[in-house]
């Protein structure tokens, strides 16, 4: 039995420490940019001449954010070359080009992604309102209460992580990224149907049994979901399938109860739900794009976060409006 338990506990922890490799190793994106000679002589170049002493030679803001002078190079020739390029004659046709997988923005104070930074803040202060608004005006014995708070929450934590993964993207900033809009979008669909469905309510008894069981199947399928990027494939086509899909779920179930909600009580209000889901459609739409960035900051997928931000506070609103309507409806019926 020690034996045995000897041997568990080294697997665990040569486990833990090549878990903890791949999360710190980037990926590796390849583009356009990162073949053209130009830019690999610029970059080679460049960490000859000044990265003999290491990073000493960058600012230390820079450093503060994890810049090296080998990341530092890369990023200037980044920029050197798109100069170039743009300034040709006669003019390329596609002069501005990815590297790495992204676009070359123009970094401020160290900060890769400016505007989605900006967004994803106005987002986050988005739900931080709401929230506030949730707790404020509905009913504390209001049983639905409890998972708006927590929808707050979920989409809190997955702003804070977007805002991480733009200031600086490492490996491990995507997947907490990607983890993080994933348990968002997925707690989207799990109270969607408790809520239209009413799944919270005690009678008759199968509504708890189902929402033991809608609970359970939520959890198992995020375990799942990242289990499956974690351990065996970091597919950015299935992940971004999953969360299409549970999205488009989700969105149908809303606009449904839209119109049965606005047939039955004849309010503007009632018809929110759809119009919002219209709104999310568009702005995801600004994905498909893929623009090289406006002045080297605002590109489609900074767009696409500015988007989101009207339909959030517009959400909260329809939420509280909601739930007034319910508990006035139940203090009449009482």
């Amino acid at each position: 039995m020690i034996v045995r338990q000897s041997k568990a506990g080294r697997f665990s922890l040569l486990s833990s420490l090549i878990l903890i490799y791949s999360l710190f190793v980037a990926p590796t994106h390849a583009s356009l940019g990162d073949r053209l000679p130009e830019f690999r002589n610029c970059v080679s170049t460049c960490i000859e001449r000044n990265c003999g002493r290491g990073d000493a030679v960058i600012p230390v803001h820079l450093r503060l954010l994890f810049w090296t002078c080998g990341s530092n190079c890369d990023h200037v020739c980044q920029h050197i070359i798109t100069d170039q390029r743009v300034a040709r004659d006669p003019p390329m046709l596609s002069p501005i080009v990815q590297y790495h997988g992204k676009w070359p923005f123009l970094r401020i104070m160290g900060v890769q992604e400016p505007c989605s930074v900006l967004f994803s803040l106005f987002n986050l202060l988005a739900h931080r309102r709401g929230m506030s608004q949730i707790k404020e005006r509905i009913p504390t014995d209001y049983p639905l209460k409890i998972y708006y708070i927590w929808f707050g929450y979920v989409g809190m934590a997955s702003w804070v992580f977007s805002m991480i993964f733009h200031t600086r993207d490492f490996n491990i900033t995507e997947k907490l990224d990607y983890f993080a809009a994933g348990a968002s979008v997925l707690y989207g669909l799990y109270y969607t149907p408790i809520r239209i469905f009413r799944l919270d309510k005690r009678k008759p008894p199968v509504k708890a049994t189902l929402l033991r069981l809608w609970t359970l199947l939520c959890v198992l399928m995020y375990v799942a979901h990242v289990s499956y990027l974690t351990i065996w494939s970091w597919d950015y086509t299935y992940n971004m399938a999953a969360n299409v899909t549970v999205g488009v779920v989700q969105n149908i179930l809303w606009s449904f109860f839209s119109v049965k909600r606005y047939q039955k009580l004849k309010k503007p209000w009632a018809a929110w739900p759809g119009m919002i889901v219209a709104w999310i459609i568009l702005a995801m739409s600004l994905e498909l794009l893929d623009f090289a960035p406006v002045r080297g900051l605002l590109d489609a997928h900074s767009l696409w976060h500015l988007g989101t931000v009207g339909p959030t506070i517009w959400w909260y609103n329809f939420l509280i409006k909601d739930a007034q309507q319910e508990t006035a409806g139940e203090r009449l019926r009482a």
